[in-house]
């Protein structure tokens, strides 16, 4: 029953001349509504275009003397030399968009309800490029594993994502609230996989992919990371093996200087004494000599 009433509303909206119609454009650029020409009679002098829920006139095409009024002036001026009309497509075209540009606009034939078109007009944001940040020091943890930030600012409506390869790992979406997004990924080292971060709306999207050698780059740089480890462990047992070497070396020698410096002052030098003695008076032949006789008993 409930099926049969939605099918009878959707055909008297057809048979009313009811058309509703989305379009999307990117702010700043122009947008052009173009009316279904077929279900709007020739014979009708006046066509309307109105925006907004208060149905604010803002163009009027007169048919018969080909002559149109354009009153950008309402809602506070925000249509000001940004509106163009068509007489032969009835077309409206709004230039220079921006966010206070979205909504609905219809198009009546001389006021008759039963021949309205309309169209909802969502203007987007440029979107910006997504920034990449990620903190060296983490990325050169035992763990090795490295957080990188995705971000965008002043963004709404759009979609920021990560991607591995075509598949989507993480996702966060904005509605028309002009806010800043960011989003995380956590990468293995040497992973083999390519990530990238996109930032979407409804027609368009920027993209900025991730380089994952330029995380680890300043260690890659020399060498790994655990054969810097193993290298400095290595390097410190060697340092510490000569060391103590050198100490025992100097040590040694320092001993062997104190023993020949003790030896040098126990040695008492002393300075010899000559004595000169008289030689002795030799008996000389002319000398008188008297010999005594020997009495034997």
């Amino acid at each position: 029953m409930f099926q049969m009433f939605v099918l009878y509303c959707l055909c008297w909206r057809c048979c009313a001349g009811v058309f509703d119609e989305s379009v999307s454009v990117m702010e700043g650029d122009s947008v052009t509504l173009n009316p279904n020409i077929s279900v709007i009679p020739k014979n009708h002098e006046d066509v309307t275009w109105k925006f907004g829920a208060e149905n604010s006139v803002i163009a009027k095409i007169s048919n018969k003397n080909l002559f149109f009024s354009i009153f950008d002036n309402v809602l506070g001026g925000r249509f000001k030399d940004r509106l163009k009309v068509d007489h032969q497509t009835r077309s409206l075209t709004i230039t220079n968009t921006t966010n206070e540009h979205a909504g609905i606009y219809k198009i009546e034939i001389d006021g008759e309800k039963l021949t309205t078109t309309s169209f909802t007009v969502s203007v987007n944001a440029r979107l910006p490029v997504p920034v990449l940040t990620f903190n060296s020091s983490q990325c050169s943890s035992s763990q090795y594993i490295c957080s990188v930030l995705c971000s965008v600012v002043n963004v709404r409506s759009v979609s920021l994502s990560w991607y591995k390869g075509n598949s989507v790992l993480s996702s966060i979406s904005v509605s028309d609230l002009s806010i800043s997004l960011s989003l995380p990924l956590e990468v293995e080292y040497q992973d083999n996989n390519t990530y990238s971060c996109v930032i979407n709306n409804t027609i368009s999207n920027q993209t900025t992919h991730l380089d994952i050698n330029t995380l680890w780059q300043p260690y890659e740089d020399s060498v790994s990371l655990p054969v810097v480890i193993s290298a400095a462990s290595t390097v410190g047992l060697l340092l510490i093996v000569a060391g103590f070497g050198i100490f025992c070396i100097c040590r040694r020698n320092r001993k062997h200087d104190q023993k020949v410096q003790t030896q040098e002052e126990e040695i008492t030098y002393v300075d010899p004494i000559i004595h000169h003695r008289k030689p002795r008076k030799s008996i000389k032949e002319e000398d008188h000599v008297e010999y005594l006789p020997l009495a034997l008993r």
